[in-house]
């Protein structure tokens, strides 16, 4: 029960509905104890009477005598139907209660599990797939949410009913009801040990269920792939092995339960057996009347599913003890990037400053960068080129803080990167990324994606400048079409320069485009470049590319190589240099 300890916030923040719940549950079951002791009137007065009934047989007064016993237990009947419609409208109540109590925990969870999940770095995702984290806020706590609803409420109804029954059995007689309840120690050792089995099984489930998950999402997400590779085939019996494997973890807990419940009825049966016995010696020795079995009877048959679905309660915490660890395993998680109450959210100016940076990624060790230092300028503009692996695309995550540097400071206008508010600082700097993301939107969605509020005139001039408003035009419904999940039915050009017009729009005093043109020919890129010149004046422009034959007329170039800073000056200056930069552009240039 300890992992399950974290959601008692939520019981303090809901204390009224589960107070009441209980409360619901008290009154139902104090109502409940009645009809059997109206039955066992209704039996004794039955018993009682027979002997009176045959000796006035044939007299004027049988009839008014059969007449008064006939309306008598009709009345028995009434008040009985009437005591289970009341119970029936305060078990609605508990429901309303606490069912809906779990409910509204079930959404705040989610919710907490979903902004701890955006607050996390970008190491964490690298880290976990997307199956696993889309299990734990679906799946498991889903799971915990049945132990927060029918779980509480069949564990609350246990321990009301199972007192003021238990107390009603001992009113009448001890011994009977200490023969009565002689199984249940034997039902307590037998949950005892099979809960552990329970435990261990359901953890299985859970981490199973995030494999086939992983695999089934990664599958769609690589649809393409699989099918240009013709691997249909080999995934299909990938996810065979893996549902096998979940298959066996299930049916092995469904072995448990196949145990559990029919020696729960074997013990429940065992006390009926008892009752009739032991309740019928004691009629004979006139300590109880007949009356009272069929109270005891009532008794045991109103404790027999309560006692029953112990099993069924226990499976359902166990379970969500499993499940509410995973869950736990990401909300402990910590942030990367940590912010203070007193950080500075005034306008970007555009004035960066790289002094002896060096990063190294935490999970693979990896350096990407090394003792790295350069200033840029207000307004100008800059190209970042190199190899491949050279770490170009690291230097743009540390500007956009998407990780901490390791040594070395960031300065923007003269502060450090950590003293900026990080919200207000990335809405006012734009990025294209490297790695193409589109929702499963209309494109003009896509593209107004970063604005709260956007015309289509600015839509429309954001993909003119990408140079892809007439790829949209030729759309089925233009602006209004639907590009499918990650922009799967636009062309590699399209969803980049769809991407980009979704910086543009945003008008931001500093942008970083992170090879965001590597997928458009050389031609297209020249007209997006042409065409970020007026967009780019006054703004502080970083172009990361691998493409050197277009960075002719950048105010300053930097060239990396293994994570240094290796050539830092003008196109002319780097030529002149005769080092990678000029070997770079003139085998471009050959090949072109």
């Amino acid at each position: 029960m300890k992992h399950l300890l974290r959601l008692n916030k939520y019981f303090w923040l809901y204390k009224w509905h589960f107070l009441f719940g209980v409360l619901f549950v008290a009154i139902s079951n104090v109502i409940g104890i009645y009809p059997p002791r109206i039955i066992r009137y209704a039996f004794d007065i039955v018993k009682e009477n027979i002997d009176l009934y045959q000796s006035v047989q044939g007299f004027s007064a049988a009839a008014s005598f059969t007449s008064f016993f006939s309306f008598s237990l009709l009345l028995f009947g009434f008040a009985v139907l009437i005591l289970a419609l009341v119970k029936g409208a305060f078990m609605f109540l508990m429901r309303q209660t606490l069912v809906v109590m779990s409910r509204k925990i079930e959404f705040d969870l989610k919710n907490e599990i979903y902004a701890h999940y955006q607050r996390l770095g970008m190491s964490f995702y690298k880290r976990n797939q997307t199956g696993d984290l889309m299990s734990r806020i679906s799946e498991d706590v889903s799971r915990v949410r049945m132990y927060l609803g029918p779980a509480i409420l069949y564990t609350v109804n246990l321990v009301v009913l199972s007192v003021m029954v238990i107390g009603a059995m001992f009113s009448v007689n001890a011994r009977l009801t200490w023969w009565v309840l002689l199984p249940l120690p034997v039902l307590s050792l037998s949950i005892f040990i099979i809960n552990n089995i329970i435990h261990k099984r359901s953890e299985l489930i859970q981490r199973q269920m995030s494999k086939l998950t992983s695999v089934s999402q990664e599958s769609y997400s690589g649809i393409r792939v699989l099918k240009s590779y013709v691997q249909e085939e080999p995934v299909l019996q990938h996810f065979r092995r893996e549902s096998e494997n979940y298959k066996d973890v299930s049916l092995d807990l469904a072995k448990v339960h196949a145990l559990f419940f029919p020696l729960m009825l074997l013990l429940i049966g065992l006390s009926t057996i008892l009752t009739i016995w032991i309740g019928g010696r004691e009629v004979m020795s006139g300590n109880i009347s007949a009356g009272n079995i069929a109270e005891f009877v009532i008794y045991v048959s109103m404790l027999t599913w309560p006692v029953t679905s112990v099993g069924w309660v226990a499976s359902l915490i166990q379970r969500a003890s499993a499940s509410q660890k995973r869950i736990n395993e990401f909300l402990d998680e910590k942030e990367e990037i940590t912010q203070r109450e007193d950080l500075y959210e005034g306008v970007l100016q555009g004035n960066i400053s790289f002094d002896n940076v060096s990063f190294t990624y935490p999970d693979t060790e990896i350096t990407a960068l090394k003792n790295v230092s350069f200033d840029i300028k207000a307004g100008q503009r800059i190209a970042i080129t190199g190899r491949t692996g050279s770490g170009k695309s690291t230097l743009a995550g540390l500007l956009v803080r998407f990780y901490e540097v390791s040594e070395g400071t960031i300065q923007v206008d003269g502060r450090k990167l950590e003293d900026w508010n990080i919200e207000k600082y990335r809405q006012q700097l734009g990025l294209v990324q490297q790695d193409i993301f589109l929702f499963s939107e209309t494109v003009r969605n896509n593209i107004a994606f970063g604005l709260n509020e956007s015309d289509f005139l600015q839509v429309q001039k954001a993909a003119e400048m990408a140079d892809v408003a007439k790829d949209i035009d030729r759309l089925p419904d233009g602006y209004e079409t639907l590009v499918g999940e990650r922009g799967v039915t636009l062309s590699g050009g399209q969803k980049q320069r769809i991407s980009l017009a979704r910086t543009l729009i945003k008008e931001t005093p500093v942008v970083v485009f992170d090879d965001c043109l590597s997928a458009v020919d050389a031609t297209t890129e020249e007209n997006i470049l042409n065409n970020l010149q007026s967009f780019t004046k006054k703004k502080t422009s970083i172009v990361i590319t691998h493409r050197v034959t277009s960075l002719t007329d950048f105010d300053k170039i930097l060239v990396l190589d293994e994570g240094e800073l290796i050539e830092m000056g003008t196109h002319g200056a780097l030529i002149a240099e005769k080092g990678l930069y000029f070997q770079l552009y003139m085998k471009q240039l050959a090949e072109s």
